[in-house]
C-alpha cells in the first residue's frame, strides 16, 4: 500500500519549474517523506525530508545552510552544455544554490558535499566523463569560495545518496557493481537524449 501524508500532497500540488524534481514518496527506512531526483533534476527544501538519488559517472552536489536549516541537491551528467538545463552542471549548480539563498539561506554558510563520478559506463573511459564531472564541480565550488566539507567521488562503484536538507546531514551507500547495469542504463537513455539535443556496499555517513 501506497502511503500518503499531508506533507506528500502538498509537496505534489507545488508548481514545477523545468528541472526541479517532482517523484514523491514516503520512504519507510527512514519514515519520512522522500523526493526523488533524477538525471537532470533538482530540489531544495527547508523542511525535515529526504533526498535521494542514485549516480553512476553523474554528479550530485548537497548544499545547505545548516544555520539557516534549507539545503539542497542537483543531479547532472556533463559539465557544461548549449542551454540553460539541470542537465549541465554549470545550471545545475546556479540554479542549486540561488534556490536556496532564496529560501533563505546565506551564502556565506553554505556548505558542499559531493558524490558520484564512478567509472560505471563502459566505452566511456577514455572521456573520463566522471572525472570530468568531478574536476567541475570541485573547481565551481571553489570559485564560489563554497567549501566542501566531505565527498565520496570516483572508483568504479555507484551511490545511492540520501540527504536530510533541513540538517544538511547525508549518507552514501556504495552500490555492489552488480547494479551497474541498471545504473549505467538509466545514465545511457538520459545521455543518448541529451547528444540528440546537442551535437557532438556499506553505509558512510558524513
Amino acid at each position: 500500500m501506497i502511503q500518503s501524508t499531508p506533507l506528500l500532497e502538498e509537496l505534489k500540488r507545488r508548481p514545477r519549474r523545468e528541472g526541479e524534481a517532482s517523484f514523491f514518496f514516503f520512504d519507510h527506512g527512514f519514515n519520512a517523506e522522500a523526493c526523488k531526483v533524477l538525471p537532470g533534476e533538482f530540489f531544495v527544501y527547508n523542511r525535515d525530508i529526504v533526498i535521494q538519488t542514485v549516480l553512476g559517472s553523474c554528479v550530485a552536489a548537497c548544499i545547505a545552510d545548516r544555520g539557516a536549516g534549507v539545503g539542497g541537491m542537483n543531479h547532472f551528467m556533463l559539465p557544461d552544455g548549449d542551454d540553460s538545463s539541470a542537465r549541465y552542471g554549470v545550471f545545475a549548480m546556479e540554479v542549486l544554490i540561488n534556490d536556496i539563498l532564496k529560501a533563505g539561506g546565506r551564502r556565506g554558510s553554505l556548505e558542499a558535499k559531493v558524490f558520484g563520478g564512478a567509472a560505471v559506463i563502459q566505452g566511456m573511459t577514455q572521456l573520463n566523463v566522471g572525472k570530468q564531472n568531478v574536476a567541475f564541480v570541485e573547481r565551481f565550488l571553489n570559485n564560489e569560495r563554497i567549501p566542501i566539507v566531505s565527498k565520496d567521488v570516483l572508483d568504479i562503484f555507484p551511490r545511492k545518496v540520501c540527504f536530510l536538507p533541513k540538517t544538511g546531514r547525508a549518507m552514501v551507500k556504495k552500490l555492489a557493481p552488480a547494479t551497474s547495469p541498471t545504473v549505467v542504463r538509466e545514465e545511457t537513455t538520459y545521455r543518448s537524449r541529451v547528444q540528440q539535443k546537442e551535437p557532438a556496499g556499506s553505509v558512510e555517513l558524513f
